[in-house]
């Protein structure tokens, strides 16, 4: 790509609303029970697929001062998309719009939309600055078909055409949104309309690229013959014209139409179960987008975006379920891959870890997710066990004060003395983890329902799942299979809930361990397709023992997020020799450590010899401490903090 000046791939314009997904297949919208919610909207689909495929994308729209609009900016940002221009809205509400998947080819949609915060976009909303500095703006349909978006669309058109900018035209023709059809009818695709066809025509001049489907190719060149439409198309405009034709692939035409589809630049489309067609296009666009953008040749650009499109359709969801470009390069590596393309284990692997919120090149975890500790304690003090969750609290506020804001910090908080510091915690920008075990459970038991799944779907996406398991590679049979079974259960509702998922791994008092014991662990659960994101493992003294880990770790999932080390009650001088003993083992990010930090205060306070203030000082002194040793044990994490 040429040094062009241009500092940004892609700004989209247009469209941006929470969906609302029905989460039950199969069925009418009206029997459909709970949704799941992600951003939405065409554009905003695209910026968020172009950015998972490496461009460097922005979003021109405007978003209610409500909690869904701020669900959208804070998504955006999370998956890398510029924000600056996510403008707030004061006076509207931001669109929402509820979907479902009835069938293989049916998929009802009701979108609200009524004077939203998106459609209330305005020419001086546009940041010249930044469509100067973009190599692409994207437009669409939709936001031509009032006069206040109109104008908007068509200043930032001709903003970067007159800058050396390329000017690209997403159809993205919906009916409804232009008032022709009633309001249920969400789906329909396509109602031949004269003054339809003469708006969207009014870009063509400026365009560079345009896409779309047969139907949108129909309403914007005015005719249901598909090559005619097209030569309409091409005598206002010498753009690049892609016409998207599902299951065949795509047809691309850079100069004069043939008279056949067939007899463009064909990019064949890849044969994969058609899951869910919504989002499809979005999908194709940011493929496209990415080869496009960087030069690519013409063939190359619709493999890529016939690819995109062919993943998304095999998945519930639009914007979530894009690729990201290492699970792109994966889907094309592999000609062998499976009809049912979200059967896929390894493809759906990538896919979850390279699209988690954040990274951490460290986490320094307070461990309050204690339960039967508390309960011992207070028992033996005589101290009411109502005041324990006033207790943790408290610990919040100390790693509030270690932390300062840092995302890097956590806290593993339970959900019965922990759930109103839990529910504090949702306000800070901190790790937040959460037990689902019964304590000391051997073999592991579950602290809910018998289904698993039904208890996490309760849980805010934000808390990540811990388990303990009291494991051995030479545990006798029947045990091992019943833990196996439960841990294979839990990191399957994970997946499904959408909730990242720390397994810790202590070996059961008396059993021997030497070097290959945790590894072997790691590698048995690894066989049964256990990925999760995070291990919490228990310091060792033998570096072989460590280097079996991470050679586990690094041979099965280069993924993973990392161990982070535990306490087990162990005095501050001990955890500090485990610190040191792991400077030389990368995928130790951390600890989470709780009674060497929290015992002596508790006690001290549950019995009443100090206040609430005293109490957060010496926990704040004890975790600072453990966070300072850390970070000189490990001088590169020290530096980057």
């Amino acid at each position: 790509m040429a040094d062009d000046g241009k500092t940004l791939d892609l700004l989209a314009i247009g469209r941006s609303s929470v969906d609302l997904y029905g989460q039950q297949v199969g069925g009418r919208l009206e029997d459909m029970g709970s949704f799941a919610k992600y951003v939405g909207g065409s554009p905003t689909n695209t910026a968020v697929g172009a950015a998972r495929l490496g461009l460097k994308t922005a979003l021109l729209t405007r978003v209610g001062a409500d909690h869904m609009g701020r669900f959208i900016r804070e998504q955006l940002a999370r998956e890398g998309v510029d924000v600056a221009s996510v403008l707030t809205d004061e006076a509207r509400l931001t669109a929402l719009v509820i979907l479902g998947i009835r069938d293989r080819e049916t998929f009802p949609l009701i979108f609200y939309r009524e004077d939203c915060a998106d459609m209330a976009l305005t020419a001086a909303d546009v940041d010249e600055v930044q469509v100067r500095h973009a190599r692409a703006v994207l437009i669409n349909g939709t936001h031509l078909s009032q006069a206040g978006v109109f104008d908007a669309s068509m200043r930032a058109a001709t903003l970067a055409a007159q800058s050396g900018g390329r000017v690209v035209f997403d159809v993205d023709y919906r009916p409804v949104l232009w008032g022709l059809t009633a309001r249920d009818h969400g789906e329909n695709r396509f109602v031949a309309h004269d003054t339809v066809t003469e708006i969207l025509q009014c870009v063509l001049p400026l365009c560079d690229l345009v896409v779309g489907t047969e139907e949108e190719i129909h309403i914007l060149g005015g005719s249901t013959d598909t090559i005619v439409a097209l030569r309409a198309v091409r005598k206002l405009t010498s753009a690049l014209l892609v016409c998207k034709r599902g299951p065949d692939g795509c047809s691309a035409f850079p100069a004069a139409i043939p008279d056949r589809l067939d007899r463009g630049v064909v990019g064949p489309g890849f044969n994969v179960e058609v899951f869910n067609v919504l989002g499809a296009g979005d999908a194709f666009m940011s493929g496209f987008l990415r080869g496009w953008l960087k030069d690519l040749p013409l063939e190359r650009c619709c493999e890529l975006a016939n690819a995109a499109g062919a993943i998304v359709v095999s998945r519930h969801g639009c914007a979530p379920a894009m690729p990201t470009w290492p699970e792109m390069q994966a889907f094309l590596a592999n000609p062998d891959r499976p009809f049912r393309l979200r059967e896929d284990a390894e493809l759906e692997h990538i896919h979850w870890a390279t699209t988690r919120a954040g990274t951490y090149d460290q986490l320094t975890v307070l461990a309050i997710d204690h339960r039967r500790q508390f309960e011992d304690m207070a028992r033996e003090l005589g101290a009411d066990e109502a005041r324990i969750p006033t207790f943790k609290r408290l610990a919040l506020q100390a790693l509030h004060e270690v932390a300062g804001g840092d995302p890097r910090f956590g806290i593993l908080l339970d959900g019965r003395f922990g759930f109103d510091a839990l529910a504090a915690a949702a306000d800070h920008p901190y790790w937040i983890g959460r037990p689902i075990e019964v304590p000391k459970s051997r073999p592991l038991e579950f602290e809910c329902s018998a289904d698993v799944a039904t208890e996490l779907a309760e849980w805010p996406l934000n808390q990540v799942v811990k388990v303990l398991c009291f494991y051995h590679p030479d545990d006798a049979p029947e045990l091992r299979g019943r833990q196996e079974r439960q841990l294979v259960r839990l990191f399957d509702a994970c997946r499904k809930t959408r909730h990242e998922l720390l397994v810790e791994i202590v070996a059961p008092a008396g059993m021997p361990v030497d070097a290959t014991t945790i590894g072997r662990a790691l590698d048995r659960l690894y066989d049964l397709g256990v990925k999760p994101d995070w291990w919490k493992l228990e310091p060792m003294d033998d570096p072989a023992a460590w280097r079996a880990v991470a050679g586990v770790i690094g041979g099965r999932d280069p993924f993973c997020r990392g161990v982070v080390l535990l306490g087990l009650s162990q005095p501050v001088a001990s955890l500090v020799a485990a610190f040191e003993a792991t400077a030389a083992v990368p995928v130790v990010k951390g600890f989470a450590v709780g009674r060497t930090i929290f015992n002596d205060a508790a006690r001290a306070w549950l019995a009443g010899e100090i206040d609430d203030a005293e109490a957060v000082t010496r926990l704040t002194d004890r975790f600072s401490h453990l966070v300072k040793a850390w970070r000189r044990a490990r001088p590169a994490v020290g530096q980057a903090a």
